[in-house]
């Protein structure tokens, strides 16, 4: 694969980093953000739009080989709610929050290649470039769809990326299909009686009843899920009760609920309502059940996975990019856009020793940025031909 279009200096696409690394901003409030991105590309001479989802900034880039398709390629731009704990001379200024998922890396490399690509449009068709907000827990990906993203700027394709940590620099993975899990919430309260912790007789335990629904739930993963599937049921909150001599009226549970058969999630939700309900009925409990559908699984499109594979092996080197490995059972809200239409979604290393994503000493690897920028480059010279 040639490689000619000059890309930014590292320096500078370190400093774009950094700088959006001290200033994180959480879900649909990336203001400063959304406007440092826009300002950039305005600056490069793109026809900029904003305010879709909200903090959106979207924009495109004809080639100058004439019509043809148009790919599209999305970068998040949200941080999380995460004190930072690197102790990095740019670590957060902001309290409370923090870039633990490499976001500020995911902007400066697709803005990176916005910057080379408009200085060599040497391709045929469009390229769109996607800057979305609220990634983590908010569904900004669907807010993007549900406004006309779509609609606004077709394309025959989407394309995303995420840095992976345990995974050397200069290594990448790429998944024929499922990449990330479906993602579902729930917050249940149980409401019993509460009394003496002395009289239990004379009450309806709550705590007990919530022991209990959390064990025999778990018989969904180990009895109910078929042995070449995966699903994983997590109880992430349990509150209830404030003193040694007193059973708890009420238990209030969170978590969620992850897999990638869509059939097999609708089974096990059905069955985690059931559960509940007969326990309930047992224990002569009431109920208060919040389930919300919140991701659908990231799934590959073989075609479009291959591409990227191709793309990155001539980069990086065959044996640099693993091909199927494990699929994650976190989520991630680009399946909105690849539920609308064809594409592919990779992986590329952050470091071996890098810490987990959503780790208060987690930092994006800036080594990565030029190889980043580097393919979506070269992606979009091996598909608009």
């Amino acid at each position: 694969m040639a490689i000619s279009i000059p890309l930014p200096d590292s320096e500078e696409l370190t400093a774009w980093r950094q700088d959006f690394h001290q200033h994180p901003e959480t879900a649909f409030e990336e203001h400063r953000t959304s406007a440092r991105i826009a300002a950039l590309l305005d600056e490069w001479g793109f026809e900029v739009t904003t305010g879709i989802a909200g903090t959106g900034v979207v924009a495109a880039l004809d080639g100058q080989q004439g019509e043809g398709k148009t790919i599209g390629l999305r970068a998040d731009i949200d941080a999380l709610d995460i004190r930072e704990e690197t102790g990095l001379a740019y670590a957060s200024q902001t309290p409370g929050k923090m870039h633990a998922c490499g976001h500020d890396g995911h902007t400066t490399m697709l803005l990176g290649a916005a910057w080379a690509l408009k200085q060599q449009p040497d391709f045929k068709g469009r390229v769109v470039f996607i800057f979305q907000p609220a990634e983590e827990n908010a569904g900004g990906g669907r807010v993007m769809v549900e406004e006309g993203l779509f609609e606004r700027f077709p394309m025959d394709a989407v394309y995303g990326l995420h840095n992976w940590p345990g995974l050397p620099v200069g290594v990448a993975a790429v998944h024929d299909t499922d990449v990330m899990a479906a993602f579902d919430i729930f917050s249940l309260t149980l409401t019993g009686k509460g009394c003496h912790a002395a009289m239990p007789h004379l009450g309806i335990d709550t705590v007990l009843a919530s022991c209990q629904l959390i064990s025999q739930l778990q018989g969904l993963v180990s009895r109910e899920t078929p042995p070449d599937k995966s699903a994983v049921l997590s109880f992430t909150s349990i509150n209830a009760g404030d003193t040694f001599n007193v059973i708890p009226e009420q238990v209030a549970l969170r978590g969620t609920l992850r897999c990638f058969d869509m059939a097999l999630k609708e089974h096990l939700e059905a069955r985690f309502k059931q559960a509940i309900a007969s326990l309930a009925d047992f224990h002569g409990l009431t109920v208060e059940l919040d389930y919300q559908r919140c991701y659908p699984a990231t799934i590959n499109t073989p075609e479009h996975a291959q591409h990227c594979a191709t793309v990155l092996e001539g980069l990086l080197g065959q044996d640099n990019v693993l091909r199927n490995p494990p699929p994650s059972m976190a989520s991630e809200d680009f399946s909105f856009l690849l539920a609308e239409r064809p594409g592919a979604y990779i992986w590329m290393g952050n470091g071996e020793d890098s810490a987990s994503l959503h780790n208060p000493h987690y930092d994006f690897n800036d080594a990565l940025l030029p190889l980043g920028t580097r393919y979506w480059v070269e992606l979009v010279r091996a598909l608009l031909v």
